[in-house]
């Protein structure tokens, strides 16, 4: 939460803003890729935690990102855990390639949505 609204300088409690809150945002994800992919290269462990990481929509995003790991609340690792055995790190990865040739928001999370509805629909609500 904190690394998107300083990524974006969006101050999400902020009324007047907040609506730009996204954490699809491309320079968000960019940002994700980029520690990730450092991370990897030094062999140091990665994750993600706060509302976006237990967003399933956004599941799929993550781990084509390159997160090794998703801290979110004990209520909601059934459903994540479910999500990640529903895809593969082939399908995430591809998805992040799509998603960062777009520049919008909307149009990733909605191509993220894509994949989740047909990988674990049911889990959506």
């Amino acid at each position: 939460n904190d690394l998107i609204q300083y990524a974006i300088a969006v101050d999400r409690v902020n009324e007047r803003i907040a609506h730009l809150y996204e954490p699809s945002h491309p320079a968000v994800l960019r940002l994700i890729k980029m520690v990730a992919d450092a991370a990897r290269q030094h062999q140091i462990w990665f994750g993600i935690c706060g509302e976006m990481a237990g967003e399933i929509e956004l599941t799929p995003l993550l781990l084509g990102l390159g997160v090794d790991e998703l801290s979110v609340s004990p209520a909601l690792v059934p459903r994540v855990k479910s999500a990640i055995r529903n895809v593969s790190r082939e399908e995430c990865e591809k998805l992040v390639e799509e998603a960062l040739l777009l520049d919008s928001p909307a149009a990733i999370l909605e191509r993220s949505l894509e994949l989740a509805r047909e990988r674990y629909g049911e889990l959506l609500g």
